[in-house]
């Protein structure tokens, strides 16, 4: 998926929006690992948790941590096979089995003749190999479901998208073309099949029957271009999908881009929102998304924050109060502020809800640690790869960084079991065990 990793921070950023921070965690178990360097989302299952981590040399591991104390329980090394660059490192899946077993999916450097990587699954506690998989080329395993998904021969024109038993790696269905996984239950998932018309398609897990089908230009308008990235999240029993603007250099056209809702049992349009670009940072597009409208000359308005269930603006503050140049948004816990922080100095804050100015002497926000992120210097990559965002919290009467700030925001962290997990801006990873209801984050 082309999701907005680091590299759309400099270009995006300019155009969005961030947080402050939930409340303390002192209450509330928490861990701390260090000798990790995450650089991509995490995914839990069965009591573990498991990302990419990029070693001092440049390569990739895949590293699982006991989630519960985030103590590190093995780690192989990881590759990736055709990934391209603009959807960031590929996190590995891991997928809870029959009897509460989990396995963690990834790609190995292992090559052997004309397969560039294999997928090497294992036992998501012990690290022990259970089955392999050649690969050409991938955007990487995902979970769908009780089982594993992946897109193959993914630069070749024989690419599909296969479905395998986590447990044995049996084949149990296979379809043409290129997709990704957007959602999924015990009974079906959706994918978004990534074609030059992209489509949503809802299939059954165990048949691969075709349930619905769902062109994105319904929503959005003719002239979808994927290039620019997309992202998406749910929100109850519906999918709320957001698809980037992409100008085409060649033409200098800019495509179909803005905000949309779909029935995740039929695929019905709920609503739409064209042209309107997602700030960043800010929450996943199922939870409390926050757009800025574009207009066809290409100028910004104001911001509004929307309701993910009806696609109506909860709040907004109007073009004429967003202040010059210089600053980069920042929201706090439950992003029922805007802020406008400047780095040093001080910044502005805005009641989403009502859109009037508030004193910015009390306000905190969170926004992205690092402005200018720097690609990461994988070894044997195609250049271009960031690691997934870190935030910190600010001061926005100051303009200056929170030395004692506590855990980042739900709406960035997103919640898995009631586990709250992150990056810091050197990858160390964090976790706070609060409660929090299942929420999705800014990546998922």
């Amino acid at each position: 998926m082309l999701r907005p990793s680091a590299l759309a921070l400099a270009g995006t950023l300019a155009l969005a929006g961030c947080s402050g921070s939930d409340a303390a965690t002192a209450d509330f178990p928490t861990w701390h690992n260090p000798a990790v360097n995450a650089v991509s989302r995490m995914a839990t299952a069965g009591g573990v948790v498991t990302t990419t981590s990029m070693k001092s040399d440049g390569t990739l591991e895949t590293v699982a941590l006991g989630l519960s104390d985030g103590k590190k329980l093995w780690a192989h090394p990881a590759t990736m096979a055709g990934r391209l660059p603009g959807m960031g490192v590929s996190a590995p899946a891991i997928v809870e089995t029959t009897g509460g077993q989990a396995i963690v999916a990834a790609l190995d450097p292992a090559k052997k003749g004309r397969w560039k990587a294999t997928l090497i699954v294992r036992d998501a506690r012990t690290g022990e190999q259970r089955w392999t998989r050649p690969v050409h080329s991938t955007f990487g395993p995902q979970r769908c479901g009780p089982y594993l998904c992946m897109s193959e021969h993914t630069a070749l024109s024989s690419a599909r998208v296969v479905v395998l038993d986590p447990a044995t790696g049996k084949q149990l269905w296979k379809l043409p073309g290129i997709a990704e996984v957007e959602w999924s239950d015990s009974q079906q998932v959706v994918m978004l099949r990534l074609a030059a018309n992209p489509t949503l398609e809802s299939y059954e897990l165990k048949t691969g029957k075709l349930r619905w089908q769902q062109p994105i230009e319904q929503a959005l308008g003719p002239g979808i271009d994927l290039s620019g990235g997309w992202a998406f999240g749910a929100s109850g029993d519906d999918l709320i999908g957001y698809v980037a603007p992409y100008t085409n250099p060649q033409t200098k056209k800019t495509s179909a881009f803005g905000l949309f809702s779909a029935k995740i049992s039929d695929g019905t349009i709920n609503w739409m929102r064209p042209s309107v670009v997602r700030v960043y940072p800010s929450g996943s597009p199922g939870y409390a998304p926050v757009v800025r409208p574009v207009d066809q000359r290409g100028a910004y308005g104001g911001f509004a924050r929307l309701d993910a269930g009806n696609g109506r603006v909860i709040g907004q503050i109007t073009a004429a109060d967003v202040p010059g140049s210089g600053w980069w948004l920042a929201f706090p816990n439950h992003m029922d502020k805007l802020g406008f922080l400047k780095h040093g100095h001080k910044g502005t804050a805005f009641d989403l809800v009502s859109g009037k100015p508030v004193a910015v002497e009390d306000q905190r926000g969170w926004s992205f640690c690092v402005t200018d992120p720097k690609p990461l210097p994988l070894r044997g990559q195609a250049p271009g790869f960031y690691s997934i965002a870190a935030v910190c919290e600010f001061d926005l009467a100051s303009g200056k960084r929170i030395a004692d700030a506590s855990a980042p925001p739900s709406w960035f962290t997103g919640s898995q079991q009631g586990w709250r997990l992150w990056r810091d801006e050197k990858g160390a990873m964090h976790a706070v065990h609060d409660g929090t209801a299942p929420t999705p984050g800014m990546y998922g």
